[in-house]
């Protein structure tokens, strides 16, 4: 099982086949949930990316069960979302 922490927040979240979803804009530590901005705009993934970027009502939630893999730059899904 995948655990997630708040320095998961800015990264990329690519599907299966290495597609870009969007960016991580929040992770609940306790829920341990992601939340992820679908197709960001340049400004929003930059913010995102230097940590200051929150979670909105159109993110979507991403469990950490269905993270295969996580590093530096990336968070990996096992499946289709």
């Amino acid at each position: 099982m995948t655990v997630l922490s708040t320095a998961d927040e800015g990264k990329v979240l690519m599907d299966i086949e290495g597609e870009e979803i969007g960016v991580v804009t929040h992770v609940d530590t306790d829920e341990q949930l992601a939340y992820v901005e679908p197709d960001p705009s340049l400004s929003e993934a930059v913010i995102q990316g230097l940590g200051y970027g929150d979670a909105d009502e159109d993110d979507i939630e991403v469990p950490s069960d269905t993270i295969a893999t996580v590093t530096d730059t990336e968070l990996r899904v096992e499946t289709d979302l």
